[in-house]
């Protein structure tokens, strides 16, 4: 019986020992396939097209990264459905 029990625990010990390394091993292998594929795709075909998503590009040395915004009137509908 003692045999028995001191088997099935370093049985499930050693299946926990598997399943980390089995799942560090696969998370790996997926977060690069979506890294190199989803956001490494994505910067190729934007680069090729010509496109800047964060537009860090200052006409000069002196201006800055603000976008100046043209506020408007606003009624009071437009605040209670703000989003």
């Amino acid at each position: 019986m003692n045999f028995a029990k001191e088997f099935l625990e370093g049985f499930v010990q050693g299946f926990k020992k598997f399943g980390l390394k089995f799942s560090n091993f696969v998370n790996y292998i997926l977060l690069s396939i979506v890294y190199f594929f989803g956001i490494g795709l994505t910067s190729i075909v934007a680069k090729l097209l010509g496109k800047n998503f964060l537009d860090l590009k200052p006409k000069s040395r002196g201006e800055s990264y603000w976008v100046i915004r043209e506020i408007k009137e606003q009624t009071l509908e437009d605040h209670y459905r703000q989003f």
